[in-house]
């Protein structure tokens, strides 16, 4: 009997962890995008050393943007990680093969993407059920 009353308390204690991990995850992309939109000098200039265009500085915020969206809709926050972990997935590639910088910030930001789709894996499942 035990086990059935300390069942509850363990799922709220895991909505409030995925819960801050996803207000963190939604602060972090607002605040990125918002750099990049704003012409931030810094961020133009790494997009400037990737070499594609700063066409794909706007791309990244709209992207991440996107993200943060689905990201906080009820339902979908396992399709916003993933979303926001591809996006991270291609940050750490930059880093690492073209800006030869420190990934760490995007490795963390991949990190607390993927614990959000573990901790939210049951809204996968829901998504699949789903018909087109």
């Amino acid at each position: 009997m035990t086990g059935s009353l300390a069942l509850p308390h363990a799922g709220k204690a895991r909505s409030v962890v995925v819960g801050a991990i996803q207000s963190v995850l939604a602060f972090a992309f607002v605040a990125a995008a918002g750099a990049k939109l704003a012409n931030v000098p810094a961020i133009v200039q790494v997009f400037r050393e990737i070499g594609l265009g700063q066409w794909l500085r706007y791309a990244a915020a709209l992207v991440e943007t996107a993200g943060v969206v689905i990201l906080i809709v009820p339902g979908a926050a396992a399709l916003g990680g993933l979303w926001l972990g591809a996006t991270m997935v291609f940050a750490v590639c930059a880093h690492l093969f073209i800006l030869h910088s420190n990934p760490s910030a995007a490795l963390a930001l991949l990190a607390l993407c993927l614990a959000v789709v573990w901790l939210r894996r049951d809204e996968l499942d829901v998504l699949r059920a789903r018909p087109l």
